[in-house]
């Protein structure tokens, strides 16, 4: 990930009639949720275990574990990972400067809340013991587990909380303000209660928002710039602590044993290992060898060619490598070609459709993976979120209103990614595009495209992986077709990180992850405000007013069934729009690991889960 995006098991509304009234006779909106905020505290119902976006928790009160680990799980022993990269520069995960260590935000950091990943978006107290929050949730109040402890044995207080939310908002990453948003006020109470006081009660996530910031402690960064990355060990509050590292070689994490949620129900049959190194290796073909050779343990297979061709030999028919595939019911979000709309040459709808009826899918996944693949018609992937079809009833109450702003295909025709079984029906799709790009404006001069003022078509497409190159290659091909000169740019994994951040690319592919219940990251993701704005995962420079309007509808949706629906709109107007080339997905995790690993029975809706595995004594 290019920033350290709170996980999701990983987009104006007008106020209510009484808040208008009140607001005509001299009041202001925030004046108002203050009074709210003030009844609402004595109406709140009892702290709760843990707080569901819709709907009540699975697990009650009184559970033990979640059904997906096993309680008894065997703790010892190292797991060794391996991670493709060139480097590692920072301890420090919060910020926009610097490159990661792997596991660095998982391993060291406790959040408030934590969840589950057998529920489509539900969460349970960690460093949080009770959650407090009114039905309509214009706030959340997050009452601190008293035997919280940083790994210096200082309890984590209230306090740490603040600094924390304060930290992250004004020196974090860019993406936190957009995902903290909506929040008006923080305060504590004391030291172990704190309070979020909302803007408004639009943004029904906000609390399960909250509930997923790691608290970091105040007193550790009282001297030091929280704007800076850093090799500095820092100090955490989770399961593990950094043991030692080899800048951009190897990261080594030692389990704590004085960790003070280890018996917590949400910790149970988790992080059983004594310790987790991540080695780093620059090339994908390096280290796929080194884990065969036994150099690391589970790796997970992004490669339809190496899942096919390289996991054989006597090692996996002795079964002391095993190779599995897990099936997970998760979104698989967006994989694809992305689009700079920044740069001229891709500002033209048109000519974004026209490119990508050049890429034939169809060939790619028989000639190069084994047929393995299923092509993406959606941002939001195997899940109900996905549109299909023309809009239902409940998705035209939705998107009419925006009719004359957003492409009227939305309306009358089906989005489909073009197909081409056939060498006629590629040179029949070639010749859609070079009508499309006709109509924007660019014609063949000397076999090369160009505009109206002589320009050439050509444009850059950026890799950090050389065994994406076979994969471009015939893409490349078939836009030579059409007079367009497309070259690819291989750089290191920091000078790739660094350039989108930026967004100095034109083309690069990318994976936009989606969770079962999108919310307040959809705006870092589409929002118009953060389409300039370095850090952000606005990568294609998406800046459309029905866009911000949609992601809004998403966030303060009531209940499931209209998510459902808000979701599919959204997807929609993405969709018609043509910001990527569809790529393609797996709903299955390929996992390959050294037969000393067990995992549990159960595996969660969210696939396979590393941190509940253990090894044999």
């Amino acid at each position: 990930m290019l920033n350290n995006a709170p996980r999701k098991s990983t987009y104006c509304h007008s106020q209510d009639g009484n808040a208008l009234h009140i607001r005509r006779r001299g009041m202001t909106s925030a004046l108002w949720f203050g009074i709210l905020s003030f009844f609402t505290t004595a109406l709140a119902a009892a702290p709760e275990h843990g707080i569901a976006m819709h709907g009540q928790p699975k697990y009650p009160a009184s559970f033990q574990h979640f059904d997906y680990v096993n309680p008894e799980a065997v703790k010892g022993g190292t797991l060794r990972l391996g991670v493709v990269s060139n480097n590692f520069d920072s301890f420090h995960p919060f910020v926009l400067k610097g490159v990661p260590a792997a596991g660095v935000g998982k391993y060291l950091y406790d959040t408030l809340t934590y969840q589950s990943e057998d529920e489509a978006f539900t969460e349970y107290g960690l460093i949080a013991e009770k959650i407090d929050m009114p039905e309509d949730r214009s706030w959340v109040a997050f009452h601190i587990n008293p035997k919280a402890r940083f790994q210096d044995g200082t309890p984590i207080t209230a306090h740490d909380v603040e600094f924390t939310f304060n930290a992250l908002l004004t020196q974090g990453a860019p993406f936190y303000k957009a995902y903290y948003g909506d929040v008006a006020e923080v305060k504590t109470e004391g030291d172990l209660l704190v309070r979020f006081i909302f803007k408004s009660n639009e943004n029904r996530e906000l609390p399960l928002i909250l509930g997923q910031l790691a608290v970091l402690p105040a007193h550790y960064w009282k001297d030091k710039d929280f704007s800076k990355s850093s090799l500095d060990i820092p100090l955490g509050s989770g399961a593990y602590r950094i043991a030692e590292f080899k800048p951009g070689r190897s990261v080594t994490y030692e389990r704590n044993e004085n960790y003070w949620a280890k018996d917590l129900p949400v910790r149970k049959g988790q992080y059983n290992f004594n310790k987790v190194i991540y080695e780093y290796y620059g090339d994908d073909t390096i280290a796929l060898e080194a884990f065969k050779a036994g150099e690391y343990d589970f790796r997970v297979e992004s490669s339809a060619k190496n899942w096919a061709t390289a996991y054989v030999g006597d090692k996996f028919d002795k079964g002391i490598i095993l190779k599995e595939e897990v099936k997970h019911e998760m979104p698989v979000g967006m994989q694809g070609f992305a689009y700079n709309t920044r740069r001229p040459v891709f500002n033209d709808p048109r000519v974004r459709e026209a490119l990508g009826l050049a890429f034939d899918f169809e060939w790619t996944n028989k000639q190069l993976f084994f047929g393995q693949y299923t092509r993406t018609q959606s941002y939001f992937e195997n899940s109900e979120l996905a549109s299909h079809g023309l809009p239902s009833p409940e998705e035209l109450k939705i998107l009419a209103p925006f009719r004359g702003k957003i492409p009227e295909r939305v309306f009358t025709t089906p989005f489909e990614t073009p197909a081409a079984k056939s060498p006629d029906e590629l040179r029949s799709n070639l010749r859609q595009a070079v009508k499309l790009l006709k109509e924007a404006g660019w014609s063949i001069k000397n076999k090369q495209l160009v505009n109206t003022q002589g320009q050439n078509f050509t444009f850059e497409i950026l890799l950090f992986q050389k065994s994406f190159e076979r994969i471009i290659h015939p893409f490349v091909q078939n836009l030579e077709k059409l007079g367009i000169k497309a070259e690819i740019r291989l750089v290191d994994t920091s000078q790739f990180i660094d350039r989108i951040r930026n967004y100095e690319f034109d083309m690069f592919v990318t994976t936009l992850g989606q969770s079962n219940s999108p919310g307040n990251e959809q705006r870092d993701y589409w929002l118009s405000s953060n389409a300039n704005t370095p850090g952000t995962r606005n990568y294609m420079g998406v800046q459309d007013p029905v866009v911000d309007q949609l992601v809004d509808m998403i966030i303060s949706a009531p209940d499931r069934e209209q998510l459902v629906y808000r979701t599919r709109a959204l997807d929609r107007v993405l969709l018609a729009n043509y910001y990527v080339i569809p790529q393609w997905h797996l709903s299955m995790n390929r996992v390959a690991y050294w037969s000393h690993l067990k995992r549990p029975d159960i595996t969660p809706k969210s696939g396979v889960d590393i941190d509940t595995w253990w090894t044999k004594p």
